[in-house]
C-alpha cells in the first residue's frame, strides 16, 4: 500500500483526523549510509499506532529514494521532500505536521530498540499528574560499524535521582549537564504547543538541539525518568570531532550563549541549573582548545561566556580543574580564591569509579589514560 505522502504544496492519503499515540519527526540530509537501518528500527517498534514524518531536507544523495521505497511498504510514513532549510527548520515542519499525543526525534543515522516507544508511553501513562515529557538514556555506540564497535552507557544513567516521578528539572539537572540527547525522550505535543517551543532554526546542522533542550526541560511542569536505554547513537570518533570543530571553531560557545538567553528570558536563577551551565560552558571551551588553541577568535569567545558566569557557582565548583578556575580569574581581573587541589583529585576519583561501575574497566582505562594526556 502507498504510504501516506507529502510534498511541499500538498497532501495526500490517511486523513487528516487521525492521532497516533505517537508522531516521530525524522530529519533527514544524505543520510543513505544509515537511513535504511534508522526507518526499519522505528518501523519495528512493537506500539504500531505511530506516524512517522520523514522530511528530506534537500539531500544530493539516494536519501529521497530510500525514503520513497519506505513509504511504499508502510502506510504511517509522511514524507516531506523539500528545498535544504537546516536540522532546526526540519524539525519545526515536522512539528507542524504532527498529530500525535508524543512527540519523538530520530535521527537518521541512529536507531532504536524495538520495544522504545510502548515502554515509554506506558511509563509516562502510569501518573496520576500529566507528563510533559518523557525522558531516558541512551546507549553510546562506539566505533559504529567496525569490528571494534561496543555499546556503552551514556554519562547520566544511573545519575538521574530525583526524590519523587514526576519531577521538575531543578531536582535532576544532571539531565542539562551532559549531551542534548533531546531523541531519547518523548514531548507531550500539546505542551510543545502551549509553550510555543520550536527549535532555533540555525543553517545546516547548527546544533539547534541546545537552546531545545533548554526550552523543554526547564519550562516543564512534570518530567518522568526511566533509567532504561533504548536510543542507540552513533558516536562520532576523535577524528571526526577534530574535524567538526575546525569546520566551526566557536560555535559550540554560541549555542552556549543561545542557552544562556533562553535561561534569562524564562527567568530562571537556579543556582543548580546555572551550575550545569557552567560545566557545560567549560566541557565546550576545553574541547575547542584541545583542537584550535587559545586563537584570539576562542578567547574573545571564552571572555564573553565568562562575563555571564557567577564566579561563587565557578570557583565553588570541586570538577572544575584548577587551570580553568585559573583562566576564569585572568580573563575576570578577579582574585582567585585558594582552594585545595585534592577536592578537584576527590572529584576526579569519584568520576573514575562512576565511569568504572557504569561502563567497565577498559573504557576507564582509555578515559584515565586521555584524561593524564589533556
Amino acid at each position: 500500500m502507498r504510504g501516506y505522502t507529502v510534498i511541499e504544496e500538498g497532501c495526500i492519503g490517511n486523513p487528516k483526523d487521525w492521532r497516533p499515540a505517537v508522531s516521530v519527526i525524522v530529519p533527514v540530509y544524505n543520510a543513505e549510509r544509515y537511513l535504511d537501518q534508522a526507518l526499519a528500527s522505528i518501523e519495528a517498534q512493537t506500539l504500531p499506532d505511530i506516524e512517522i514524518i520523514c522530511i528530506n531536507d534537500g539531500s544530493t544523495d539516494d536519501s529521497l529514494g530510500i525514503l520513497e521505497a519506505h513509504a511504499a511498504r508502510d502506510e504511517r510514513i509522511r514524507l516531506i521532500d523539500r528545498p535544504n532549510g537546516g536540522y532546526g527548520s526540519a524539525c519545526n515542519r515536522g512539528l507542524d505536521e504532527a498529530r500525535g499525543k508524543w512527540i519523538a526525534i530520530v535521527e537518521p543515522d541512529d536507531y532504536l530498540l524495538p520495544n522504545m516507544f510502548e515502554t515509554m508511553t506506558r511509563f509516562a501513562s502510569r501518573f496520576k499528574e500529566s507528563v510533559d515529557i518523557a525522558k531516558t538514556p541512551y546507549w553510546r555506540i562506539l566505533n559504529p560499524d567496525t569490528p571494534q564497535e561496543s555499546r556503552l552507557n551514556c554519562s547520566y544513567r544511573h545519575r538521574v535521582k530525583p526524590r519523587k516521578q514526576p519531577f521538575r528539572i531543578a531536582e535532576a539537572p544532571h539531565l542539562l549537564r551532559h549531551h542534548p540527547s533531546i531523541w531519547s525522550a518523548l514531548y507531550r505535543r500539546t505542551f510543545l504547543e502551549r509553550n510555543g517551543i520550536r527549535f532555533p532554526e540555525y543553517p545546516g546542522a547548527g546544533w539547534a538541539d541546545n537552546p531545545f533542550l533548554v526550552e523543554t526541560l526547564c519550562q516543564a511542569g512534570a518530567i518522568a525518568y526511566l533509567d532504561e536505554p533504548f536510543y542507540c547513537y552513533r558516536e562520532e570518533s576523535p577524528e571526526e570531532y577534530d574535524a567538526f570543530v575546525r569546520r566551526q571553531g566557536i560555535m559550540p560557545l554560541d549555542r552556549w550563549q543561545a542557552m544562556m538567553d533562553v535561561l534569562e528570558r524564562l527567568g530562571i536563577d537556579d543556582p543548580a541549573i546555572l551550575e550545569t551551565m557552567v560545566r557545560r560552558g567549560f566541557t565546550y571551551l576545553n574541547g575547542i582548545v584541545e583542537v584550535l588553541g587559545m586563537s584570539e577568535e576562542v578567547s574573545a569567545a571564552a571572555q564573553a561566556m565568562f562575563a555571564r558566569m557567577n564566579p561563587d557557582l565557578v570557583f565553588a565548583d570541586p570538577e572544575l580543574s584548577p587551570a580553568n578556575r585559573q583562566l576564569f580569574a585572568e580573563s575576570r581581573g578577579i582574585e582567585e580564591p585558594s582552594s585545595s587541589k585534592a577536592a578537584y583529585a576527590a572529584a576526579l576519583v569519584r568520576e573514575g569509579l562512576y565511569t568504572l561501575s557504569n561502563n567497565g574497566i577498559g573504557y576507564t582505562l582509555s578515559m584515565v589514560g586521555k584524561q593524564l594526556k589533556r
